[in-house]
């Protein structure tokens, strides 16, 4: 690939200064003084948000391995523009159908009169089902027959985003002439963390080789996701007591939004013990990948980077599980209800489900990350150094700093800004991100179009902190992403897992279609609601659990409802698990089998389809590759050619002597006559 590259980037030397208004005598891919401030004013600003990257520019101030990085990042939010309008269109269909959606209406319904059981024992009393109408109605925004459709559509989309990037870094290889580089493993981590060339034999006995710790090895220690699943624990415990709490309130405004206000505290506790974990991860993972020491500079990132992710994907996606697959599970019933440390009893779920409380989870997690995290601290902390730094400095030499900064040079300026710590950090938000968009897309269609607004703010702050705040890193060859590449499609194929059971589980769409199929006696989904509720005889109560107001509705109960599909008081197996809770699971099973086995098929199909290396470029490597073969023929031609000719002279300089030789007679033998008997013998 050496004709195109040059081609392209001669003309890119012409063009660029002409553009930019410069002479022509000094191009800026020549000039280093030129080139930061080029990449400043076309990349860095957020003025050319709608601009494409020069990945070009910079590849060659920042070297290949950076290069990657910007152009996977651009790719992947140029793929984030289709997801996001379809997960508009998505949303849309929900904000469209929702008057029309019969189980929120009957839920919304006065006149139906369902009572419910408390949701707490003594402090909490009974309430009406219509109080829920709003979370309902909500809930239909996001779980209607449309998401399943956009859950195939993400897990298909994952599959095409990784086949795009393969093309593109295929693409970038051959006009970076890196098709045939192969990285060397650099040794730096032994245990005189030194290279192996810089380990001389020592005249005595060397000390004995330090052991590396087999606890420490491959994965993170127990302790630390354990902390994690610790946390989460005290978080539910701090909501179930909320709630308890809540309802003693008098106030009437209070005790309907005990749902809301419990969910929006402990989702804004649970945001920033995850920020703050993640810095602490971050340590240990490090830690642990110094203990294990690694031999080469390449095993220590790799093993670095599984140690930081398991442990930041644990803390970031264990509240997000639990809301989904854990909550309301394990509650019990009225009159038998699970309890933790025989004092708190578990959550339930909304009578819409927990998918509405999923997506409010999943929106401020991945809003506060991208805000707090992700940014705010990229744009405050390394100011904040500078700044430190700065009045260091001045506090040291305070009469002389203005002139000792008008005479500093510009390697010392450059010197005093943030040393380059790697891009791990750059590419593990966006990695965490993408877990957002496609582990629980199926309860909030809208994560891709936030992700995309966040991604086109962070090339423009990632392009600014390179240029203005870092030191220039020292220019690295890769062919690849390395290892985020194969998590990229780890993350991907268990995507299609967890949309297919929060799907099958966590949202009500297999209910609704066992009962349109099976228990519907007019084809539509009225009576819906009435079919997933179970009664209960108050008086079946344990001692101590009832309410202490009873009449708080303003009448008598004697049956209270509660979601569950379970056989009623007045049945010979009273509470009892029905057959519609085994059909409704036989349901959910199966639709996990199907959609997974359908899904992975499907992607496996598109990776089938689409060719890792694009037509032209295999083209053009295969015309390069017949051309060397034809210039090595034609050099062996040549060769063969010279060798005949030699030989051939050769030859032809014995032939003469050969000639010769026999008309020189004995005597040019012997060197003098031969005697006569010879030639007496000669004649006999």
């Amino acid at each position: 690939g050496g004709f195109v590259p040059f081609l392209r980037n001669g003309l890119v030397s012409f063009l660029l200064p002409v553009f930019r208004g410069s002479p022509l005598g000094v191009s800026p891919l020549s000039s280093p003084l030129r080139l930061p401030q080029l990449l400043y004013e076309e990349w860095a600003r957020y003025g050319v948000f709608y601009k494409y990257q020069p990945i070009d520019l910079i590849r060659k101030y920042f070297g290949e391995k950076i290069g990657l990085y910007f152009a996977w990042l651009g790719v992947y939010t140029q793929m984030l523009i289709p997801a996001s309008v379809v997960g508009i269109i998505v949303f849309l269909y929900g904000c469209a159908t929702v008057d029309e959606n019969i189980p929120s209406m009957e839920m919304c319904d006065q006149r139906h009169n369902i009572t419910m059981c408390p949701l707490c024992d003594k402090t909490c009393s009974y309430w009406k089902m219509s109080s829920a109408c709003a979370t309902a109605r909500a809930s239909h925004l996001f779980d209607n027959p449309a998401t399943v459709f956009f859950s195939v559509f993400m897990a298909l989309w994952a599959a095409t985003f990784m086949e795009h990037w393969k093309r593109k870094q295929m693409r970038l290889n051959y006009l970076w002439d890196l098709t045939g580089f192969e990285e060397e493993e650099v040794s730096g981590f032994g245990p005189l963390h030194a290279p192996p060339s810089l380990h001389v034999p020592c005249p005595c006995p060397c000390p004995p080789r330090r052991t590396r710790r087999p606890s420490a090895k491959s994965t993170p220690s127990p302790l630390q996701i354990a902390v994690t699943f610790a946390i989460v624990l005290g978080v539910i415990i701090y909501r179930i007591s909320t709630a308890a709490a809540l309802a003693m309130n008098s106030s009437p405004s209070v005790r309907s939004n005990i749902r809301v206000t419990v969910t929006a505290t402990a989702v804004v506790i649970n945001l920033v013990v995850i920020i703050l974990l993640d810095e602490v991860y971050g340590c240990i993972a490090r830690w642990l990948t110094k203990i294990e020491v690694p031999k080469t500079e390449k095993s220590f990132e790799e093993r670095l980077i599984f140690k930081a992710f398991l442990l930041k994907f644990v803390n970031s996606y264990t509240p997000i599980f639990y809301v989904a697959f854990f909550k309301g599970r394990f509650v019990g019933r009225p009159g038998d209800y699970v309890y933790i440390f025989r004092s708190f009893r578990m959550e339930e779920c909304a009578p819409g489900g927990c998918l509405m409380e999923l997506c409010i989870q999943l929106s401020i997690i991945m809003l506060g990350k991208q805000l707090i995290q992700n940014n705010l601290f990229e744009i405050g902390i390394p100011k904040m150094k500078k700044l430190i730094r700065h009045l260091k400095l001045k506090r040291q030499s305070p009469p002389e700093y203005e002139e000792h900064v008008k005479r500093k040079q510009r390697y010392e300026v450059d010197y005093n800004l943030e040393p380059f710590a790697g891009l791990t950090p750059e590419y593990m938000e966006m990695i965490i991100q993408f877990g957002f968009v496609t582990l629980f897309v199926a309860s909030f269609p809208l994560a891709p179009l936030f992700a995309l607004l966040n991604n086109i703010i962070e090339i423009r702050l990632d392009a600014k902190k390179f240029i203005t705040e870092l030191r220039r890193p020292v220019a690295v060859r890769a062919k690849d992403i390395g290892i985020w590449y194969n998590i990229l499609r780890g993350v991907g194929k268990l995507a299609v897992i967890i949309n297919a059971f929060v799907i099958s589980f966590t949202s009500d769409f297999i209910p609704r279609l066992v009962y349109l199929y099976m228990y519907s006696q007019n084809g539509t989904m009225h009576g819906f609601v009435n079919h997933t509720l179970s009664s209960f005889n108050v008086s079946d109560f344990q001692n101590g659990t009832a309410p202490n107001d009873p009449l708080d509705l303003g009448y008598e109960v004697q049956i209270c409802r509660y979601k569950d599909y379970r056989e009623p008081p007045w049945s010979e197996h009273k509470y009892d698990i029905s057959k519609d809770f085994w059909a409704v699971l036989a349901a959910r099973l199966a639709f996990v089998i199907v959609f997974q086995n359908l899904v992975m098929f499907m992607s496996d199909f598109v990776d089938w389809v689409i060719p890792d290396i694009p037509k032209d470029i295999s083209q053009q490597i295969h015309k390069e590759k017949v051309l060397m073969v034809e210039l090595f023929m034609r050099e062996e031609q040549g060769k063969l050619q010279l060798l005949d000719t030699w030989m051939e002279k050769e030859r032809k300089k014995d032939e003469p002597s050969n000639n010769h030789s026999p008309r020189a007679g004995p005597d040019s033998l012997s060197g003098g006559p031969a005697p006569d008997h010879a030639y007496q013998g000669g004649v006999l």
